[in-house]
Order: C-alpha cells, then structure tokens, then sequence
C-alpha cells in the first residue's frame, strides 16, 4: 500500500486505473516494461557485486557490449538462454520455487 496525503492507496486498484486491468493490453505492455526494468536491475546489481565491466561480462558470454548496456538498461530482455549464460558467469544460479 502507498499513503498520498495521509490517505491509504490499494497498489492494485491504483495500477488498474492508470495502466487497465490484468488481461488488457495496456497492463500488459506495462507488466513487461516492468519486468524488463525488474530484470535490469537484478543484472546490473548482480554483475557491480561481481565487480565486473560490462566489457568482461559481455566477453564471458560472447555478445558486445553494447548488449549488456541495453539490457541493464531495460531496454530489452534478453532470452532465457542468455539469461542462464549471464547469470552462469556471475556465478550465480537459479531458484524455480511455487508463487
């Protein structure tokens, strides 16, 4: 929940009244501009830890790195199987668990 002005919002209904409800395709160009940006930011969190350029990632990977910059940007996604490449090279893993 979100307080504006002292008044209690509901995220949803808020989420809702600007982008549509789930299953329109305003909330859905919305729910992908925000995993995007979701999945930029666990990247580029993830490689800074690692204390990695985006030239060393890049080159650990095989892509350029003008690729990374776009990712980290959220500019793109980048596919499941270059997902499970950079986080390999991060030496991180993946967790699957039920929501």
């Amino acid at each position: 929940m979100h307080t504006n002005n002292h008044m209690i919002t509901n995220i949803s209904e808020q989420l809702e009244k600007e982008y549509g409800k789930p299953g329109t395709p305003e909330r859905a160009k919305f729910d992908e501009e925000a995993y995007a940006f979701y999945t930029s930011q666990l990247l580029l969190d993830a490689r800074k830890n690692a204390r990695l350029t985006q030239q060393e990632l890049a080159s650990r990977i095989g892509v350029n790195k003008s690729y990374i910059s776009r990712i980290e940007k959220g500019l793109i996604v980048p596919s499941v199987a270059t997902f499970y490449r950079i986080v390999n090279a991060l030496g991180l893993s993946v967790e699957l668990a039920p929501a």
